[in-house]
């Protein structure tokens, strides 16, 4: 018999109730296409009446020609001592003109009587009474049971009795919600069991938070118990830690438990659907997250890149390809051969792994890493030092001279930064003056200068990321540092890297490197 799970996301909803999350209506409106794009069932658009934002994107959301997930309003029950039909929130969840409604209400007693302050019995009949309404709205309504675990812990019987109240209204399913995140594996596969047995014919989903570090765990324990629908956020998104995380649980559901989604066939895509809703929220993305984070298939020792380059299986527990991501291998100071090689490979160059060359580079690598450079993140360059190691490139220019002054104008409050460049290209000598209001931003303006006319190409890039790090900070300000920029063109995101005791020299290296591959890019290109 086939299992198949319904997969319910709440990104745009539960997710942006995490810190530092948040979608313009124009971003949640992409989400939700490429959440539909992907094979979600249900998607939670927000709250109507909550906030402008969540009002407008279930306007706007009607004009979207969505192919197989349902829109879903989320909100409460009615209020307490009120019909359902004079309660303005329950109308604005009608009013959403959402296909699918989730309702919440409240499990365990100890919210019933002391944040409702309502009687057991009243808050039974706002359960049922608020489904049953909204179900005579023709719309679909799952219910969410709020602090389930908590309450069935408290009171089973009470809990339970939540749940045939939603029932009775018409709920299609019922999301047993560990709210407070703090319940063990055990005990949600415990009580998810007991709850499906006892109602063998219905549709039970999870909703479990990650505050114990076990949301994914937890829900998918769920479903092995005999849950049919899982509630999460991509990339984990939600108060306190957050939601479970639906790219690690649909994975696992996919290729490790033998459950069937709508998300199935669009999984390669799964790497890109985490680093789009990640653009989307303008938040960095998690590198170390599994499946699809960028160190989830990186190698950096040289054993494993030697057993990875033979059976690939050795150290990875699936193809990356599944889930859209790839093998890769980074260079430290723990490469040996095989590593190098396989690195060279990566970026286009086919080592021979008997080439005494390769020694002599690795030996330079390690002592180039023991004063602080990091290539790790930095390919462009990895790729020049190895290219000038080998004499595979000429030199584009050399760097004579280069001098940074920075000066406060007390009387005017400003501070500017003015940096001189001398830079020889062939025979010819080039003098540049650049200011700025920082003295990167100078000496990057200054080399540009004195390039532009040679190499006019270099105007297409773009600093996207610049990052200092202290490597030994029991030595204080005369530290070693590192200088990680991140640059970019039209086509691509390229790393460099600097290293030393002074912030000026290390940024330097990096701006060079950055700008040099650029030029060769180009070269290469019309070659």
């Amino acid at each position: 018999m086939i299992n198949w799970v319904k997969i319910y996301d709440t990104t745009l909803r539960d997710g942006t109730q995490g810190e530092g999350v948040s979608f313009t209506v124009q971003s949640k409106l992409r989400v939700a296409e490429k959440l539909d794009q992907f094979g979600c069932d249900y998607i939670e658009g927000g709250w109507p009446g909550s906030n402008p934002r969540d009002m407008a994107f279930f306007q706007e959301v009607q004009s979207l020609s969505l192919s197989r997930a349902k829109i879903v309003a989320f909100g409460s029950t009615r209020r307490a001592g009120i019909d359902v039909e004079k309660d303005p929130q329950v109308q604005l969840l009608c009013q959403s003109e959402a296909p699918v409604v989730t309702l919440f209400g409240k499990t365990w007693l100890l919210h019933v009587k002391e944040v409702l302050r309502t009687t057991p019995k009243e808050n039974l009949a706002m359960i049922e009474d608020t489904v049953a309404y909204i179900v005579t709205q023709g719309r679909e309504v799952i219910y969410d049971a709020e602090h389930f675990f908590d309450g069935y812990l408290n009171n089973s019987q009470y809990a339970i009795a939540t749940l045939e109240a939603a029932f009775r209204g018409g709920a299609t399913n019922v999301s047993l919600c560990d709210t407070n995140g703090g319940k063990m594996v055990t005990q949600i596969a415990e009580i998810t069991e007991l709850v499906c047995n006892a109602f063998p014919k219905k549709s039970i989903g999870m909703h479990c938070h990650n505050d114990c570090g076990l949301g994914v765990a937890a829900s998918l324990a769920g479903v092995q118990v005999g849950a049919d629908l899982v509630q999460g956020t991509f990339n984990g998104y939600g108060e306190r830690t957050g939601n479970a995380n639906l790219t690690t649980i649909i994975a696992n559901l996919s290729l490790k438990m033998g459950y069937r989604t709508q998300c199935e066939p669009s999984l390669s895509q799964l790497r890109n659907v985490s680093l789009f809703i990640d653009d989307m929220a303008n938040l960095p993305h998690d590198s170390k997250a599994p499946f699809v984070g960028e160190s989830a298939f990186v190698h950096k020792g040289g054993v494993h890149a030697n057993a990875v380059a033979k059976i690939k299986c050795t150290y990875e527990h699936i193809e990356p390809e599944f889930v859209g991501n790839r093998t890769r291998v980074v260079i430290s100071d723990m490469s040996g051969r095989s590593s190098l090689i396989l690195k060279a490979r990566d970026i286009g160059f086919n080592l021979n792994p008997d080439d005494p060359e390769i020694k002599n580079f690795l030996e330079s690598l390690k002592q180039l890493e023991f004063r602080g450079y990091q290539y790790e993140s930095a390919d462009a360059s990895f790729k020049l030092l190895l290219k000038k190691h080998l004499n595979l490139e000429k030199e584009l220019f050399e760097t004579v001279s280069y001098r940074v002054i920075v000066e406060r104008d007390k009387q005017n409050n400003t501070v500017y930064s003015e940096a001189t460049a001398k830079i020889l290209i062939g025979s010819v000598l080039i003098h540049t003056v650049s200011e700025s209001s920082g003295p990167v931003a100078a000496l990057d303006e200054a080399l540009r200068k004195a390039l532009r006319n040679h190499y006019p190409c270099i105007d297409k890039v773009e600093l996207v990321d610049f990052k200092v790090r202290i490597l030994n900070n029991a030595h204080g300000s005369d530290a070693i540092i590192c200088v990680h920029m991140d640059s970019r063109d039209e086509d691509e995101t390229w790393g460099t890297v600097g290293a030393g005791n002074n912030i000026i020299v290390a940024s330097w290296q990096a701006i060079r490197d950055s700008l040099e591959y650029k030029i060769l890019k180009e070269e290469g290109q019309k070659a």
